[in-house]
């Protein structure tokens, strides 16, 4: 499939999009504030996680099932929401890494805090992340994940910010909508562990992380 392009896709709040429109959507009335623009909303992001899924399922069509790696914590929103929509039977597995440290920027180490309990020698395993921006960490996730022996790893991102890519090694196979290089919350996207539980995708006013 071909990623949405969102670059055309930012509506301004109070301008383009109204504060009742999103309470409506189901985001909390005490983030608004802090929101400069939605770039995308629930509905929006449910057509884009069945594309996904009816990619995956075409491509998996011979496979008896999938091993679905979810990159916590970002990946809590779209993982359940993609192995629902996936027609062939999905083993869920989560691993925990760190490595922004509560900032905004990369720290530029990873570190692996919870790793996969299931063993995936011999299996089709799909890395499944919120968002890929430098592309370190998957780099890093697809190095170890490797030297295990998957029948195949693939990765799958809702959302790519092709501006911050540094690590050009990286092949990301499924991609739901590229975005600008703004800072984005919601839909399990975070900045200090707010914003994860958002409805919507929505560009964090600068005064919020600078």
């Amino acid at each position: 499939m071909v990623p949405v392009n969102c670059y055309g896709k930012r509506r301004i709040i109070g301008q383009d999009i109204s504060k009742e429109e999103l309470i409506k959507a189901g985001v909390k009335q005490s983030l608004i504030p802090d929101l400069k623009s939605v770039i995308l909303m629930p509905n929006e992001i449910d057509t884009i996680i069945s594309e996904l899924a009816d990619k995956i399922s075409q491509d998996y069509k011979e496979s008896e099932e999938l091993l679905l790696a979810g990159v916590l914590k970002g990946a809590y929103r779209i993982l359940p929401n993609l192995a629902e929509k996936i027609t062939i039977p999905c083993v869920i597995d989560f691993m925990s890494v760190s490595s922004y440290g509560g900032g905004q920027h990369s720290s530029g180490e990873v570190r692996i805090l919870k790793d996969l309990q299931e063993n995936i020698q011999g299996r089709n395993v799909i890395i499944v992340e919120d968002i890929a921006d430098t592309r370190y960490t998957l780099g890093t996730l697809l190095s170890l994940l490797n030297t295990r022996n998957p029948d195949s790893l693939e990765v799958c991102c809702l959302l790519d910010k092709p501006e911050r890519m540094q690590n050009t090694d990286v092949d990301i196979r499924y991609i739901g909508a590229t975005v600008p290089d703004v800072f984005v919350v919601g839909y399990g996207l975070d900045f200090d562990s707010k914003y994860r539980d958002m409805p919507i995708v929505a560009e964090l006013k600068k005064e919020c992380y600078l």
